[in-house]
């Protein structure tokens, strides 16, 4: 089994769609499903499915055989065998079946005539049912199979009739010398229950005693003659029976290639239609399919969760924007987003519908390669990194431009600041593959890459801050947050330990900070953040002097920021702190001057008492400053951002 059939959850999918089949040639071949690497085939599987869920809709379940032991009685027929009574009325049930499923697909023909041509193809074989009908009834040949057997059964019949009377006769004159008053058998042959002490009176052969012992079961000797000329017709009857039972297995085998064209299109009907019940079960729908490096998924659920609780996922990757990564507090979902994005694509290539917005669209894959899970394996002594790790150079080996490559908590596992940088390596790497890929992270690092990097975007799960639950729904475009702090401050962790745990997370490492005003919860919900009650943090050492290397960059100079590299222009000089503010892609930042290099001085970018205000002020602003400027107007106002005032 693809491991990533299994880590997507995948297989579980072909074990509801064997639930759905009724024979079990159909079910070996849905347990053997898998992605079409065809794009037409994959286009007429899936045309199929909803050709059938049309038809399911609208006349019901068909009326479908399990096909028991059908292929194997025509093996057996093949090889010569002889077919018992049971066998060839499971052929006559066989053959009543296609005939009720050719007049299912027959209604069917005005809907879809895909499904419906199965039935024009399958074979009505009146004269083999006729003629099995015939020979056979109450699972056994009828007496009317043949003349011949119908001959020595009566005389059978009369033999064992003249057999009953002598011995009835015997029973009634003797009565004293038996246990009992009825003729019993032994070893196919009439006796009487002689009692031990009459048995040397009694003129006949033992042909058994009683568990006690008191009873002999004898044959008289004056009907031994007719015993053996009923012995004789038995064999006769026996021998006829058999004949007429392999002139059946015969006659079923001259039928064999239209008994086994039923099989395959009852077979494919099965297949079919247990796709088209699943549909029906998900409330799926057929969505397309393409061969563009294309995904857009609207209100997808993940088949495996309830539809009642499941959140809709809206998803999307196209040619302008391969790589996503996905961030956001633990248990808010990521995971299981990455996986509905696999499975799903998994399955429409499959040819099955999926639990979405018939709008989506869904492209092929060359492969699914997927890194998610605790990979640990104590049998091979491998630690969650290295497991994560050998997995992830195996993915990076395989992957090429038509592969999806699904990552979960890239860069985990080890120290922060080399998973992270592993981390960016990695989608660095499969951005230049040119796949499509979606990756989850913690590390903000990432998130900056992502913004930055051409063909990537970030993407959040949101989260409740008044029930301190996520709410399952991804947001594409924005970078989210763990929420640890406000999570903790939350459920009551002391100011002290908050401010701590503050300072050692946003002033000891050269990170960009929030807010300074210990404004924890941005990403982290839908409104926005409420400030936590806690006092501004104030130094308790006077500042430090600015380093002379923040002091360097000027107001319009175009700087790199590291490690990401990504290029900004500097809004405001350095603070106390020796950050400096930088505005990249219209976004405000305040990033440490030790991540700074300079790329191109204001000098050579703008010319002397340039207006910056063109650059980093709106439009409305600079009309109002220009008002100011000449007369006092109470009904203007100047807006500034928060992080042009933050530091």
């Amino acid at each position: 089994m693809n491991s990533s059939e299994k880590i997507l959850e995948y297989e579980q999918i072909k074990e509801m769609l064997c639930d759905h089949a009724l024979s079990e040639r159909a079910r070996r071949r849905l347990a053997a499903l898998s992605p079409y690497m065809d794009e037409s085939e994959c286009h007429r599987k899936m045309d199929e499915t909803t050709a059938a869920r049309k038809i399911l809709d609208a006349c019901g379940t068909p009326p479908l055989t399990a096909m028991t032991q059908v292929d194997q009685i025509l093996t057996l027929c093949q090889a010569g065998s002889m077919l018992v009574p049971e066998q060839l009325l499971s052929v006559v049930q066989f053959i009543l079946s296609c005939n009720r499923i050719k007049s299912y697909l027959k209604k069917a023909e005005m809907l879809d005539g895909t499904i419906a041509c199965y039935g024009k193809s399958m074979y009505d074989l009146p004269e083999l049912q006729q003629e099995i009908e015939r020979c056979i009834r109450n699972e056994q040949v009828d007496s009317a199979a043949s003349s011949d057997l119908r001959d020595v059964r009566r005389k059978v019949e009369t033999v064992k009739a003249q057999i009953q009377t002598k011995l009835n006769d015997i029973l009634r004159s003797k009565k004293q010398w038996f246990s009992d008053d009825a003729v019993v058998t032994r070893g196919g042959r009439f006796a009487l229950p002689v009692k031990k002490e009459y048995k040397n009176k009694f003129s006949g052969s033992v042909l058994g005693i009683s568990g006690t012992g008191g009873t002999y079961f004898m044959e008289p000797s004056s009907v031994t003659k007719l015993q053996e000329e009923l012995s004789s017709l038995q064999i006769e009857e026996e021998n006829e029976v058999r004949r007429i039972l392999y002139t059946l297995s015969a006659l079923v085998d001259d039928n064999r290639s239209e008994l086994m064209r039923n099989i395959e299109a009852v077979e494919t009907l099965d297949v079919v239609f247990a796709k088209a019940k699943l549909s029906a079960h998900m409330d799926a729908v057929p969505v397309s399919i393409t061969a563009d490096r294309k995904i857009c998924i609207r209100k997808g659920r993940h088949p495996l969760i309830d539809r009642n609780i499941c959140v809709p996922l809206d998803f999307e990757l196209d040619g302008d924007c391969s790589g996503v990564v996905i961030t956001g507090p633990n248990t808010g979902g990521k995971t299981v987003a990455l996986k509905t994005v696999g499975l799903l694509s998994m399955m429409a290539q499959s040819g099955l519908h999926i639990p979405a917005d018939a709008s989506s669209i869904l492209c092929m894959h060359n492969a699914y390669l997927c890194d998610i899970g605790d990979g640990q394996s104590i049998a091979e002594n491998l630690s969650t990194f290295s497991a994560h790790m050998t997995n992830i150079i195996e993915i990076l080996r395989q992957t090429t431009r038509e592969s999806l490559v699904l990552l979960d908590e890239l860069g985990s596992g080890t120290d922060p600041a080399e998973g992270m940088g592993i981390a960016i390596a990695v989608l660095d790497e499969l951005r230049v593959k040119g796949c499509l890929f979606i990756a989850t992270t913690h590390y903000p690092e990432v998130k900056d890459y992502a913004d930055s990097a051409l063909g990537m975007t970030n993407a959040r799960m949101a989260f409740d801050r008044e029930t301190l639950n996520p709410t399952y729904r991804l947001e594409l475009g924005k970078a989210g947050e763990s929420c640890a702090l406000y999570i903790a401050k939350r459920l009551g962790l002391p100011p002290s330990l908050l401010e701590r745990a503050y300072q050692e997370a946003y002033r000891k490492k050269e990170r960009n900070s929030p807010l300074p005003d210990f404004q924890l919860n941005s990403g982290c919900a839908d409104t926005e953040p409420a400030a936590l009650p806690v006092s501004k943090i104030q130094k308790s050492k006077p500042a430090k002097p600015v380093s002379t290397h923040a002091v360097k960059f000027q107001l319009g100079d175009s700087v790199l920021i590291y490690p990401e590299k990504r290029i900004g222009i500097v809004f405001h000089q350095a603070n106390e702190h020796g950050e400096i503010g930088v505005q990249i892609k219209g976004e405000k930042e305040w990033v440490s001057h030790k991540r700074l290099e300079l790329k191109t001085p204001a000098s050579e970018l703008y010319p002397p008492d340039y207006d910056f205000s063109i650059v980093f002020d709106t439009v409305s602003n600079r009309k109002a400053r220009h008002v100011m400027g000449k007369r006092h107007d109470p009904n203007l106002s100047i807006q500034c951002d928060e992080k042009d005032i933050a530091k």
